[in-house]
């Protein structure tokens, strides 16, 4: 089995969040992809089999060191770099466990650019014991949030915290037990907690906790992302049809995610970012 190692949302040859590809000509087990994807050992390792001879095509799978998520946005940008390399730029059908998504593949002078085109967003109130558990959880209480934007569930193909952050300095002391992050992260069906810090109205800077799949934090979540997308569009946020989230610098990890969204309640948003190659070939 070739696995190759992609960094999404990186800038340029800097940063970015590591994903392993695997494409397929036939379906494997979902016990052997398991096995490589912990072998791998990164956030997420995704799996696609071709399913017609355009390689237009695929039916997609990911799964981190722990457990099969629905959908995950940087190994979705790191899939879409790999099929551009692979058959070239364009448009590929990406038929997932509960959604139906598009991945567009572009070269660009560092490499190959990468837009994903999400399953439909909803946000919802998080309830009052929800709130107290995530923030004991990271040791943060109600006066270190930001008014303007309500804690809350939000959805953009899987389950995610926002915990809108009032200062940048709270962000970077962002520290919980992974142990104990998994276990509320699983018994509220999280995929991921997204602490936020609003730099701009249209600028983000965010870290993510990926307890439920076994690792602290991801260095950029573009579910989250896309997630957060839909958030700021029921709360009448005023995003300008586009914004940013700079994820990965407290990690030493910089990295960039792009997303574009109308204010179509619901809508699916594009996210878009930069893949640089780690490492071709590698079979465990």
């Amino acid at each position: 089995m070739d696995v190759q190692r992609i960094a999404a949302f990186s800038q340029g040859s800097e940063g970015g969040n590591p994903a392993g590809v695997v494409l397929l000509e036939t379906p494997v087990s979902e016990a052997e992809m398991a096995r490589v994807a912990k072998e791998v050992g990164y956030s997420e390792t995704v799996f696609a089999v071709s399913q017609d001879d355009t390689a237009k095509q695929w039916r997609v799978r990911y799964f981190s060191p722990e457990s099969e998520v629905p959908f995950c946005g940087h190994a979705t940008i790191a899939l879409g770099a790999v099929l551009g390399q692979h058959a070239g730029a364009g448009t590929y059908d990406l038929t997932l466990n509960n959604a139906a998504i598009t991945v567009d593949a572009q070269p660009s002078e560092s490499g190959m650019i990468a837009t994903l085109s999400s399953p439909p967003t909803k946000s919802q109130a998080i309830s009052d014991d929800e709130l107290a558990e995530v923030l004991s959880l990271f040791g943060l209480n109600h006066g270190d949030l930001d008014d303007r934007l309500p804690p809350a569930r939000i959805h953009g193909g899987a389950d995610h915290v926002v915990l809108p952050l009032k200062g940048r300095s709270e962000l970077a002391k962002m520290s919980y037990d992974l142990d104990q992050g998994r276990e509320v992260m699983q018994r509220h069906g999280l995929v991921t907690v997204m602490l936020v810090y609003i730099e701009a109205d249209q600028t983000f800077v965010a870290r993510n906790a990926f307890a439920s799949g076994g690792v602290l934090e991801d260095p950029a979540t573009g579910a989250a992302a896309a997630a957060f997308a839909g958030y700021l569009r029921d709360q009448d946020w005023p995003h300008g049809g586009e914004f940013s989230v700079r994820q990965g610098e407290d990690m030493g990890q910089p990295s960039l995610i792009k997303v574009e969204l109308s204010d179509t309640p619901g809508a699916p948003v594009r996210v878009s970012g930069g893949a640089t190659i780690i490492r071709y070939g590698w079979s465990p």
